[in-house]
């Protein structure tokens, strides 16, 4: 079935219109950077704000061979909309669901004895060996093993696969600074990663894929590329670091477009105060326009005062204060009709402002601004076909 919805006759409050056919021209783009390893589609946090089930569809239609996840919801969710093959969750607490997911074929990643001593349980539970990662840390600071710790999870994993409560299908880990080429933590942290690859190997782990590397990784340090990269942010268009270029750099596409239909045009005199605060006051005659969007919908309130948005043809900015369901900006006396798009940012071709244009004006990264965009703003779907 396909993914594309039907476009209302009325235009929406907002959409945040999403090109399911850019995102498979970037999968397919960021695999051919990567010849010699498969690709795992990043579909965490509703893919990104993009809509998780859609994009990981057209992700495998791309050739991705692995979804990732957070959460084991997230994954159990791509199951039950019935997404097959590989799919890795990494982000665990005590007594989550083993079993569900063991029971689902997915692969669960492990940072710690408890993490391991659970998933045993839950392979007793369902009756069938959980397929499982071990995930070192090795300099990010955050989830998997420390080095001290990795002789003993990866015997106590050696020991279970023994018994047939699990099978040890990937070794991995996460890189601190690959935004930063050059940056001395990431060699440090290959060093690192090799070395225990190196003893768990030794003892006899055979993982099906061993991996480290994340968009900017995938995108910049071939050396990182191992058996499996990670892309999350660069498949949906987006720079994972505008140092390192621009989505066109990498021949990469913006997936998503969001635009709101202004829902008032009026005249205003000079010396009017606009929004909470009057933080904006009109320096003369002029005209305002309502966009019907707000911080509920995803909006920072950061934006305030520089969010840009292209209506009838010209940037503005948004005027005064982000609200929780609006925000107004300043037409300079410009009269275009209420229903008028307003486009907070897409690709950028047709003049509007980019997710990295409202990065910059709101002093965050890019990944931001597309992942808060909530729920009631609908994605509408489109080049939902797989022309071939």
């Amino acid at each position: 079935m396909s993914e594309t919805a039907t476009v209302p006759t009325a235009p929406l409050r907002a959409r945040a219109e999403i090109d399911l056919g850019a995102l498979r021209a970037n999968v397919r783009a960021l695999r051919a950077r990567t010849p010699g390893a498969a690709l795992m589609a990043v579909v965490k946090s509703d893919g990104y704000g993009h809509g998780a089930v859609p994009c990981a569809r057209a992700a495998r239609a791309a050739g991705a061979t692995w979804l990732g996840t957070a959460t084991p919801e997230e994954a159990l969710a791509l199951r039950a909309a019935g997404l097959p093959g590989r799919v890795l969750c990494w982000l665990w607490v005590p007594g989550g669901p083993w079993r569900q997911a063991i029971e689902a074929d997915i692969d669960v990643s492990l940072s710690g004895l408890w993490a391991l001593r659970e998933a045993v349980e839950g392979a007793r539970q369902a009756g069938r060996a959980a397929r499982v990662q071990l995930k070192a840390d090795t300099g990010l600071g955050r989830n998997g093993c420390q080095p001290a710790d990795w002789p003993e999870l990866v015997a106590e994993a050696l020991r279970a696969e023994a018994a047939g409560l699990v099978r040890i299908t990937g070794l991995w880990s996460h890189l601190a600074c690959a935004d930063e080429p050059g940056h001395p933590s990431i060699a440090a942290q290959l060093d690192r990663f090799r070395e225990m690859l190196a003893h768990a190997e030794g003892q006899g782990v055979r993982p099906e894929v061993r991996h480290i590397a994340n968009s900017p990784a995938t995108l910049t340090l071939p050396e990182t590329h191992f058996d499996l990269v990670r892309t999350g942010i660069a498949m949906y268009g987006i720079s994972p670091s505008p140092e390192l270029g621009t989505p066109a750099d990498f021949g990469l596409r913006p997936v998503m477009t969001l635009s709101a239909s202004l829902a008032l045009v009026k005249h205003a005199p000079g010396g009017h105060g606009i929004s909470y605060g009057h933080h904006y006051v009109t320096s003369g005659e002029t005209t305002l326009g309502l966009v019907p969007v707000g911080y509920a919908d995803g909006i920072p309130r950061h934006a305030s005062g520089t969010g840009p948005v292209l209506v009838d043809g010209k940037w503005r900015t948004v005027a005064g204060r982000v609200a929780m369901d609006q925000f107004v900006v300043d037409l300079g006396g410009d009269e275009p009709p209420v229903g008028s798009e307003a486009v907070l940012f897409g690709p950028g071709d047709r003049g509007e402002p980019t997710a990295e244009d409202w990065a910059q004006a709101c002093g965050t990264i890019a990944y931001e601004i597309v992942t808060r965009i909530g729920t009631r703003v609908p994605r509408v779907y489109v080049n939902g076909e797989e022309l071939g």
